[in-house]
């Protein structure tokens, strides 16, 4: 058994571009990745040196705009893609799939910028808590448009498995938002407009070299089926989408609601709230990155576990998905233990002691934002049991909970009281999402819990934290309640093929080899 796919899974029509299995997806998204963050932390600190607290609070919410109104421009119909594109492309429609979906969201997004155009003053409060930033309003709307194509062209090359060329396009966003984001402020203007305009055209960069990869996709996209009816097609995209909607947009809700509400219920100047705002991005710099990381590995993970529902594959898929969460949540908790332990590091060295609150508030930014990547890992069953609907239910508990908890702690305790609100609305949101998987049958075991619950050390401080990494990864080693015998028994198998694969198979223990001849698993 492995994660990828037999040769007669990924044989049905021809490819314009090599489609990639699931572990050699995660393996090429992990490699580029970790280029790809490291640019983006030199990047992320250049800014938090080089920017004053207000200026960066500025892009904190400019950026938190883009992400809750890209999908809301083309109403998610790209977020329909991982689950419908292979569906129209085994029955020969994809090019019909890719005209219709390609305009749609075309005039969509066109219509959604030229709204907020229309009403930059009302954008601009909104945002930034006055109203005299609409020149600033007008560079995001043009920069929210390119965003729009980069989301869609992600969407598309990630649902057909060309996982190489969504990393190098990512990467490539990364690195040229750097170099345009350095020289800008170093050049132009030292201010969150230049950091805009720099993310603008890096994603405008990126868009077009994966855009110039569409024509070999048109060319080779097979063109035998019959052409589907509008009302057929868009009546089995829209519920989908319209639930992806739902569900991006209280995720994003969520992720951003509580900096709103510093802006504009804190009672706070605009100028002190955007400082808050800056201090809270800078304690959320590396902790996002797992969050990032876990987004994608989604995108990445759900055509792939789809494949295998799909062809009645339904029990292995949902053991994957438990694996590949337990194997995560150990990697992210490890990374986040890293992170706790050089805090004093990050705030007083590289950020020069700028942000202070941002430093006291760590521990629980590195907690939530833990829970966070665990959610959107998790709640890839629900999207294959089709009950989409049910993570829409929870981030909507979660959200109603952050805003009540807001209301109540942020007046009161500032940023310290936001976070943990943020903490509490999170800590709901992930247990009815593993209570919803549960009750659809994905088998929520002893060592998947202890996973999720191993970041509440971060509460304890980061020696705590470590102590609790060293004992989890001891008692992985040593013991069966993490991994049981069937996860084993897969992580031995895919062990022995990719040590053969580099010739690395004589460094493979007689343990490892033992484990991965056991019976194959059904």
């Amino acid at each position: 058994m492995s994660f990828g796919f037999d040769n007669a899974e990924t044989s049905a029509g021809p490819a314009p571009l090599p489609t990639d299995t699931l572990v050699d997806s995660v393996l090429i998204l992990l490699g580029l990745t970790v280029v790809q963050r490291l640019v983006g932390f030199v990047r992320a600190v250049l800014f938090c040196r080089w920017l004053d607290a207000d200026q960066l609070g500025q892009w904190d919410m400019a950026f938190s705009f883009f992400s809750l109104a890209a999908p809301l421009c083309v109403l998610a119909i790209p977020g329909s893609f991982g689950r419908y594109l292979e569906y129209y492309r085994q029955r020969g429609q994809l090019r019909m799939f890719l005209r219709r979906t390609m305009t749609a969201c075309g005039v969509l997004a066109v219509l959604a910028v030229s709204i907020v155009v229309a009403a930059r003053p009302w954008f601009s409060t909104l945002v930034f808590g006055e109203g005299d930033q609409s020149r600033l309003i007008l560079v995001a709307a043009g920069c929210l448009l390119i965003v729009v194509v980069y989301s869609y062209l992600t969407e598309l090359f990630t649902a057909m498995r060309h996982v190489r060329l969504v990393s190098i396009m990512q990467l490539a966003n990364s690195v040229t938002f750097a170099v345009l984001g350095a020289g800008l402020l170093l050049c132009w203007r030292c201010t969150a407009e230049s950091v805009i305009v720099a993310y603008g055209g890096a994603c405008l960069v990126a868009a077009v070299w994966a855009g110039c990869h569409l024509p070999r996709v048109w060319r080779f996209a097979p063109a035998a089926g019959p052409c589907e009816t509008e009302v057929a097609l868009w009546s089995k995209i829209v519920p989908c989408a319209l639930w992806v909607l739902l569900a991006n947009t209280l995720t994003n809700l969520f992720d951003v609601v509580d900096r709103y509400m510093i802006v504009h219920c804190s009672g706070m100047s605009a100028v002190e709230a955007l400082r808050t705002v800056g201090n809270y991005h800078s304690s959320r710099l590396v902790p996002v990155l797992l969050v990032s990381v876990a987004m994608m590995l989604a995108i990445i993970v759900t055509p792939h576990l789809s494949h295998h529902w799909e062809a009645g594959r339904r029990v292995r898929a949902a053991m994957r998905l438990r694996l590949f969460a337990k194997l995560f949540g150990l990697a992210g908790f490890a990374g986040m233990t890293v992170v706790s332990l050089a805090g004093p590091l990050l705030f007083v060295v590289l950020f020069r002691g700028k942000y202070p609150e941002g430093e006291a508030v760590l521990p629980w930014t590195l907690l939530y934002c833990s829970w966070i990547a665990m959610q959107m890992i998790l709640q890839i069953y629900l999207l294959c049991v089709e009950r989409a609907w049910l993570s829409g239910v929870a981030l909507g508990c979660g959200l109603t909970l952050s805003v009540a908890l807001n209301f109540v702690l942020l007046p009161r305790y500032g940023l310290h009281g936001a976070v943990v609100a943020t903490t509490i609305a999170h800590a709901l949101a992930l247990g009815l999402i593993c209570g919803f998987n549960w009750r659809w049958g994905f088998r929520l075991d002893g060592g998947l819990a202890a996973v999720i619950l191993l970041p509440l050390a971060f509460c304890g401080g980061r020696w705590v934290a470590l102590a609790a990494l060293t004992a989890v990864a001891l008692s992985a080693v040593w013991s069966r309640w993490l991994l049981d015998a069937d996860e084993r028994q897969l992580l031995a198998e895919k062990t022995v093929v990719y040590a053969e694969r580099f010739h690395l198979g004589r460094w493979v223990p007689a343990a490892v080899q033992r484990a991965a001849d056991r019976t194959p698993l059904v």
